[in-house]
């Protein structure tokens, strides 16, 4: 590997016909030049080129060695053009690692255009729950939704704060009807799907007035995904993140209820291996996540 730079230097000095040329675009000495090629041939024990006043020549194991040579310095050409493909335009694959509640479709909006605008790139995506060793399965950029993130050597970048929406589809609220408060919600079948604390009560505010309301469902389930499913079907109200059910709203086969009453947001974190020299691939994946939140 001590060799590299030497052949290099020596496939400059072909290219460019004399030692003077090649330091000059090199931005060497000649004598460093010079150096370099002389090295080369003390190390291999062979001479590689007859040097004259007037013209250098390479000897027969200095041609075999130039084409080794050449074709080490093209591929070094190629590796830093694909480095620079990489920083400049997304490209390769894309490894992302969420909750399964982002299955939904939330990520197929984000990530739609951005696939779209460039061919080159591919995503592979990866939906559990439990948090993944993002080192160890490559992951470019992963979402984790928590009020805090542990300390680590990862770095987190707050995406938003999800509004929760109280929701249900008109079969289910014209067959049982609609809850005006919360303190009705018990009365009703509910979809209950990893909201830590609903057993003991989740607090639903409305301008200074807060109250806890135990929600113990009907169905129960870990999946946000599960619970929107159950709820379209008719079968009971159910609590989602809005982004997630915001085309359902939109064509009224989900309806939010208790619009006057807040419950806690959600907080959505981007989580990366590291800060500095992020391929161009991750940057327009995080822009595009935090235009999705906007």
């Amino acid at each position: 590997m001590d060799d590299l730079r030497g052949m290099a230097v020596f496939a400059a000095v072909i290219e460019h016909g004399s030692m003077n040329a090649a330091a000059r675009a090199l931005g060497m000495t000649p004598s460093a030049v010079s150096q370099h090629v002389r090295r080369l041939e003390q190390t291999h024990g062979v001479a590689l080129l007859h040097r004259t006043t007037r013209r250098l020549t390479l000897t027969e194991a200095g041609s075999v060695f130039h084409e080794a040579c050449r074709d080490l310095v093209a591929a070094a050409a190629r590796a830093n053009r694909a480095l620079e493909l990489q920083r400049d335009t997304p490209s390769g694959e894309l490894r992302i690692a969420a909750p399964s509640g982002f299955a939904g479709g939330v990520l197929a909006r984000a990530f739609a255009p951005l696939l779209a605008q460039h061919p080159a790139l591919s995503l592979q995506l990866f939906f559990q729950d439990e948090r993944v060793d993002l080192t160890a399965l490559r992951i470019d950029l992963a979402l984790r939704v928590s009020p805090a993130l542990p300390d680590s050597t990862l770095v987190a970048r707050h995406l938003g704060d999800w509004r929760m929406v109280v929701c249900a589809a008109p079969a289910y609220l014209a067959r049982r009807g609609v809850p005006t408060t919360p303190r009705d919600l018990p009365r009703h079948d509910l979809i209950v799907a990893g909201l830590p604390g609903a057993a003991d009560g989740l607090p639903f505010t409305r301008g200074s007035v807060t109250e806890r309301v135990p929600l113990r469902g009907r169905v129960g389930t870990s999946s946000m995904i599960t619970a929107r499913a159950f709820a379209l079907e008719g079968l009971g109200i159910a609590i989602q993140p809005e982004p997630e059910v915001r085309g359902e709203l939109a064509a009224g086969t989900l309806v939010p209820l208790l619009a006057d009453w807040a419950l806690p947001r959600l907080p959505v974190h981007l989580v990366t291996p590291r800060r500095d020299a992020q391929p161009a691939k991750v940057r327009h994946a995080i822009a595009a996540l935090q235009a999705l939140a906007a």
